[in-house]
C-alpha cells in the first residue's frame, strides 16, 4: 500500500468513527452506531456479519445484536448474495427518508397524550401550554411529508443534472 491509500484509509476510518461518536451522542447504542458508520462508508455493495466483526473488531454476538437494530430501524436489509453461505446486508435505497418518515410513531403517542391532557384541564396557563405543544407537533407532522417529497425531487433534479450542490458527482 502507498502512503497516500495508507493516509485515505486512515481518514476514511477516523470519519467513520467520529460519525459512529456523533451517533451515540444522539442517542444511539455504540456497536450500533459503529455498525452503521461502516455500512455508510463502505464502498461494497453488501456486509457480512464477518466482513463486520473483522473491520471492527467486535465480537460476533455484539455486530449480530447490532444487524438486528439497524435492520429494525429499517436503514439495512439483507442483500442477495448468489452462492453464497452467509448473511449479506446492504443499506436500503432511500434509508433516511423511510427512518424519518418512521419517526411519527412516538409523535403520534405524545400527541394522543396531551390532546387528553387538553381535555383535562380548564382554560389558563397549563392549557395553553398543552395546546401549544399539540399545535407545535400537529405542524411538525403536517410537513414532514412535504419535506421528504421536496428532498426527493432535490435529489432527481442533481441525478439528472450529473451534479450535487456541493459540486461533486452523483
Amino acid at each position: 500500500m502507498t502512503g497516500e491509500t495508507e493516509r485515505k484509509q486512515a481518514a476514511r476510518k477516523e470519519a467513520s468513527e467520529h460519525l459512529a461518536l456523533t451517533l451515540v451522542g444522539a442517542g444511539m447504542q455504540r456497536m450500533a452506531a459503529r455498525t452503521l458508520a461502516a455500512f455508510l462508508f463502505t464502498d461494497e455493495q453488501s456486509l457480512t456479519a464477518g466482513d463486520l466483526t473483522e473491520e471492527l473488531g467486535a465480537s460476533a454476538g455484539s455486530v449480530s445484536g447490532a444487524i438486528k437494530m439497524i435492520m429494525q430501524m429499517g436503514l439495512i436489509e439483507r442483500a442477495p448474495a448468489p452462492g453464497s453461505r452467509r448473511e449479506h446486508y446492504r443499506m436500503r435505497d432511500r434509508a433516511w427518508t423511510t427512518l424519518y418518515g418512521r419517526q411519527h410513531a412516538p409523535i403520534d403517542d405524545i400527541l394522543s397524550a396531551v390532546a387528553s391532557g387538553v381535555e383535562a384541564v380548564e382554560p389558563g396557563p397549563a392549557r395553553d401550554r398543552l395546546v401549544y405543544m399539540r399545535d407545535f407537533y400537529e405542524f411538525l407532522l403536517s410537513e414532514v411529508p412535504g419535506l421528504i417529497e421536496r428532498f426527493d425531487r432535490q435529489q432527481l433534479d442533481q441525478k439528472q443534472s450529473g451534479q450535487r450542490r456541493d459540486g461533486s458527482r452523483p
